[in-house]
């Protein structure tokens, strides 16, 4: 078997090579990365990211089959394989910036490959790439070639989920390959596909040409957080009737046309895609000449902008209309359970928003480290997928907000909680224990419903549950915008 390369050692490239490993104990894997301090974190024992299960696979076959390395020039060289697994972030500045992907980061691998390619290669984009992009890396590869040297580019999407990576990995929906249709590109199709076809059953490898694979990774992404934001639009229009958003969730969820998942209302959906992707899909409409193509999935984030502003809003209205000098406890950082992923979670905004506001803010997450909490509070948007020197905290905004290792110490002279990600651990604190070390009245703001609101009524808070029937405390608030 050919020995495979993957280029780039982030939330992709490390598990998905690290369950082929797995899975194809003959075959070499090697993920290089020009970031050594994120290598030897792959080679230790505290690996740089969170994912569940990754540990064991990583060291069953680190050592064996599976090598961390810096040295792309020589791995990337004796590959037949070559994966491509780097940030393609948001442009910050020029044409399309705020929209359209940055393909520097792809551009730059493109051209490592060509330099020191010996041999014919399989290029497979596993990155998040816009339309058209194989086409932009063929040139690239085609007109810096040596000596003859052939490349067949293939489009191979992830479609994995931060905190089931590795069960979504071993047990897939799908695995998507495209490439071109032609004879080579055909049998470039095959070798890529007997790689998966070690576990993955048949029926679920699909193969399409290059195109479909690229559009279908965007239009993926788009679909899942169109689901988010119109449960989260629903769960508004829920709090001011009266009704219920998770009973009206799960009765349109028992339809089978439309299905349960993805119809949990919160305070909005974060991550590393599903608002990059959605602006590349309509920067592309625009280009395109597709305006009201654009303008409707636009109008996805500007549902969970809003979710996210009228949350802050609902906070501070129900506290008086003001939380200046007031303690607020978040219990919860990463934008989803089971990860230390902090990628444009809403967190970073309902936090920003409280500290505008002059509160205190007291943090804790089982998975994000204090370092973490103050870079992604510095940093303006977009900026979290681009390398750069992340200044520390101002001294003037440091002193409104603390980090903290234990929800209780988090909440301990707080006037308001808020549950900003679904950490199964939020369900069983002890909110009779934390109530009784915050000031009164005690505010419990539940952006990821996690708590019965009934039952913390009982004990004395005064609850906001997304999409819930409002306390009559809130009732009496005057109306969020």
């Amino acid at each position: 078997m050919v020995k495979i390369c993957c280029i780039g050692a982030g939330y992709v490239g490390g598990p998905t090579m690290a369950v082929i490993a797995a899975k194809c104990p003959d075959v070499e894997v090697v993920v290089v990365d020009i970031s050594a301090p994120r290598i030897e974190g792959w080679n230790s024992e505290r690996l740089p990211i969170y994912e569940p299960g990754l540990d064991d696979v990583v060291k069953q076959c680190r050592g064996r089959n599976l090598f961390f390395s810096t040295d792309v020039e020589r791995h990337v060289a004796d590959a037949g394989i070559v994966f491509v697994s780097v940030n393609t972030p948001t442009k910050t500045r020029g044409l399309g910036a705020g929209k359209a992907a940055d393909l520097t980061y792809w551009e730059s691998a493109a051209r490592i490959i060509a330099d020191v390619s010996r041999s014919d290669k399989i290029v497979v984009e596993k990155s998040t790439v816009p339309v058209k992009t194989a086409e932009a890396i063929e040139k690239i590869l085609t007109h810096n070639s040596k000596g003859g040297i052939k490349y067949q580019i293939l489009s191979n999407p992830e479609f994995l989920a931060e905190g089931t990576a590795i069960q979504d990995l071993f047990s897939p929906d799908r695995v998507l390959i495209g490439g071109r249709e032609t004879p080579d590109g055909r049998a470039a199709v095959s070798a890529l596909k007997s790689i998966y076809a070690r576990w993955v059953p048949d029926d679920r490898i699909i193969t399409t040409n290059l195109w479909s694979a690229e559009l279908s990774k965007l239009a993926a992404n788009a679909f899942l957080a169109q689901r988010i934001s119109s449960v989260n639009a629903i769960s508004a229009l829920c709090e001011a009737t009266g009704a219920d958003v998770t009973e009206v969730a799960n009765s349109i969820g028992k339809d089978s046309r439309i299905g349960p998942r993805f119809l949990s209302a919160s305070v909005g959906f974060g991550g590393s895609c599903f608002q990059k992707d959605i602006l590349n899909l309509v920067y592309i409409c625009e280009c395109y000449g597709l305006p009201e193509v654009a303008n409707y999935w636009r109008q996805v984030i500007r549902i969970n902008d809003y979710q996210k502003s009228r949350f802050v809003n609902r906070v501070v209205s129900s506290m008086f209309n003001t939380v200046a000098g007031k303690k607020v406890a978040v219990l919860g950082f990463a934008f989803k359970k089971d990860t230390g992923d902090t990628r444009e979670t809403p967190a970073i905004d309902v936090c920003k928003g409280l500290v505008g506001d002059k509160a205190v803010v007291s943090i804790y997450d089982p998975q994000v480290t204090e370092e973490q909490v103050q870079r992604d509070l510095v940093m303006n948007k977009f900026d979290w997928d681009h390398p750069r020197h992340l200044q520390p905290m101002s001294p003037s905004a440091a002193k409104h907000v603390a980090v903290s290792w234990d929800a209780y110490e988090a909440a301990r002279g707080a006037h308001a909680v808020c549950i900003l990600t679904e950490w199964d651990e939020f369900r069983r604190l002890d909110y009779q224990r934390m109530y009784d070390a915050m000031h009164k009245p005690a505010f419990l703001f539940d952006g990821r419903n996690v708590v019965d609101p009934d039952k913390l009524r009982r004990i004395g808070f005064v609850v906001y549950s997304i999409g819930k029937p409002l306390d009559h405390w809130l009732r009496d608030m005057p109306a969020v915008a």
